[in-house]
């Protein structure tokens, strides 16, 4: 389910800051204590000055959405959590980090499925970048939004953009990086999208989706 776009664009804001800044990662660490638990920062001080307190609102004595989302509860705590889970004791980058680097924590992002920051991560290395990499890195934000796309129901778009992102990535290299293996596994796991036709969102087997190419630092 689509998250509305005031959830998103502060949730997406907080995860990526949360990469380069402590302050951000207390504010996420927030976000997710009280998806699970309206009542859990009870005594524990002021909350963070990261937390997206307009999305949020004090009701039946703890933290919770506003009343407006109550039905996308579940998928916002969730999204919470995998990226908890995945900056908890992660080492912090700078705050605008060479491509290699941010490559790293999209290859993490896309891995947990918050295939949407990836897209926000990317984006502005995509519009700095010229050539082969522009096209590289168009690729790679084409196939998270298509992922992101086909999380959401969106069968059409997914198909769009997987295919897309596809053709920009095979027989690519980028920061000393092959793209055309995931490309291939991209190839391999869009006939299955495709097979699947509208059933797609609901029968995909995310297990699937191939490893973020990107090599180690």
């Amino acid at each position: 389910m689509p998250l509305p776009l005031p959830l998103r664009n502060a949730l997406t804001e907080l995860i990526l800051d949360a990469l380069h800044a402590e302050g951000a990662r207390r504010g996420l660490e927030a976000v997710a204590a009280v998806c699970a638990d309206p009542n859990a920062l009870e005594g524990a001080g002021a909350l963070p000055a990261a937390f997206p307190r307009g999305i949020f609102e004090r009701r039946d004595g703890g933290w919770r959405l506003k009343s407006g989302f109550k039905t996308f509860e579940a998928e916002f705590a969730d999204r919470a959590e995998r990226a908890r889970r995945l900056l908890h004791l992660r080492p912090f980058d700078a705050e605008d980090p060479p491509l290699e680097v941010a490559m790293v924590a999209a290859a993490l992002l896309f891995h947990a499925h918050l295939y949407f920051e990836v897209h926000e991560l990317l984006e502005p290395y995509w519009l700095r970048a010229e050539g082969g990499d522009r096209e590289g890195l168009q690729g790679l934000i084409q196939v998270a939004v298509g992922f992101q796309h086909l999380a959401n129901g969106n069968v059409s778009g997914a198909r769009a953009l997987l295919h897309e992102g596809c053709a920009r990535v095979l027989e690519r290299t980028l920061q000393g990086v092959s793209l055309d293996p995931f490309g291939r596994a991209l190839e391999r796991c869009l006939d299955r999208v495709l097979a699947l036709g509208d059933d797609a969102p609901r029968l995909f087997d995310w297990n699937d989706v191939p490893r973020f190419p990107v090599r180690a630092v």
